[in-house]
């Protein structure tokens, strides 16, 4: 089963120097009907305005994905961890026992555009860690960027997930075939598409429900990451 989240109906927060969209639950915004998929808690799409950011503040008990789509950000944390995330890249933070950090976009002119992603771990009281990376820009195919072992130089995470993304040109079709039915969350990040004919523009989520293949038709050039269970 197929079921759309359109980007348009996604809860909203928006002040002067932050416009972020909910795809799930998230602060002030509350809906019990989305509330999470599988262990999939949180996906914000934020756009983050120059010299602005998010000040220090904790989380525990999570993993917590940055995917940098357009701008950088800076981030630091307690663990003394202190970079900056380009377009392009995407970070894993691992809340755990507890973690203090702060996310600010450093530049004085572009705005910074990212999702931030929150998978419930499947061990709590973990070590709080940290870790980032270039994602591939090949184009046409499935790259990995997290899994449980940090296989094929992807990202670690502490739960039974994997995240892969794809960048399309327009027409071109990808198939994601299953040896067994599985769950997965695919999230429009740029462009237009047909998901198992479903169509998709940018910022819409489908929540994939036991399905045996994803079958993927760039509209027009196009980016998505693909969350899958188990």
């Amino acid at each position: 089963m197929f079921t759309k989240r359109s980007a348009a109906d996604r809860g909203n927060l928006s002040i002067d120097w932050l416009n972020s969209f909910h795809s799930f639950s998230f602060g002030e915004y509350q809906d019990p009907k989305h509330m999470g998929f599988q262990t999939l808690r949180v996906i914000n799409e934020d756009f983050i305005a120059p010299s602005k950011g998010f000040g220090t503040h904790g989380h525990r008990d999570m993993e917590i994905v940055t995917y940098l789509i357009s701008g950088e950000l800076a981030h630091k944390d307690s663990t003394g961890n202190e970079t900056v995330i380009k377009q392009g890249e995407i970070q894993r933070m691992t809340a755990g026992t507890g973690i203090q950090h702060s996310e600010f976009n450093p530049s004085s002119e572009s705005p910074a555009h990212l999702l931030q992603i929150w998978v419930i771990p499947e061990t709590r009281g973990l070590n709080p860690g940290y870790e980032q990376k270039a994602v591939s820009q090949k184009k046409n195919e499935w790259n990995l960027l997290l899994s449980p072992t940090g296989r094929d130089q992807s990202l670690s995470i502490h739960q039974n997930v994997e995240f892969w993304n794809a960048i399309l040109t327009s027409g071109f079709v990808l198939d994601r075939n299953y040896t067994s039915p599985k769950s997965a969350w695919v999230q429009l990040v740029k462009g237009k598409a047909i998901l198992n004919g479903l169509e998709i523009e940018a910022g819409d989520g489908v929540a994939v429900d036991e399905e045996p293949n994803l079958n993927i038709k760039a509209e027009k050039d196009s980016e998505l990451l693909v969350i899958e269970f188990g």
